[in-house]
């Protein structure tokens, strides 16, 4: 009777384990789709932002940085958005949800524009780290590979006919006005 109890227990321990690793899984797909599809538009924005005199000068600096350096200014937009997550669970926490969530969409949009475009300049000199060359390959391998998953999932093909559905209202209505 307790070797039957011990391995109901390691079964139910295995199957919350694989609860937890779904969810993860789920989470993070939802966080690298994001990236997916808002990190090339968004860096293509801020590029476009960029042609102003004063930011294409500071693009030229930044681009030109030694590795490390480059790593240091590839870093800093995580590193100033922390405390403004952290207002926004504040936020959320005495009661104005909208507002933080507001807050956290917006840091997101920021951060993941500035991070974009931040990469895009740096990525020559951060490749020139061995050890983030090595992490950068492993973790395009295990994105591509979720995104591969994600991809063949019912909710996807949805939402890329909503897309496909949208784009040709939208040109319809451009056409049409």
């Amino acid at each position: 009777v307790v070797g039957a109890w011990r391995h109901g227990a390691r079964a139910r321990h295995r199957m919350i384990l694989r609860l937890l690793r779904r969810l993860f899984e789920a989470l993070v797909a939802l966080v690298i789709l994001f990236e997916e599809w808002g990190w090339e538009p968004l860096q293509r924005a801020l590029a476009w932002v960029a042609r102003l005199p004063p930011l294409a000068w500071i693009e030229r600096r930044i681009a030109a940085l030694s590795p490390y350096g480059a790593l240091l200014i590839f870093v800093l937009p995580t590193l100033l958005l922390l405390p403004v997550k952290l207002a926004a669970l504040w936020l959320i926490g005495i009661g104005q949800a909208t507002l933080g969530l507001g807050v956290i969409v917006i840091a997101k949009l920021i951060g993941t524009a500035l991070l974009a475009r931040i990469f895009k300049l740096t990525q020559p000199a951060l490749m020139q780290l061995a050890w983030f060359a090595h992490w950068y390959g492993r973790w395009t391998v295990w994105k591509e590979g979720v995104v591969a998953q994600v991809r063949t999932s019912w909710a996807w093909r949805v939402g890329r006919v909503i897309k496909r559905r949208v784009a040709q209202r939208l040109a319809r209505w451009r056409h049409a006005g």
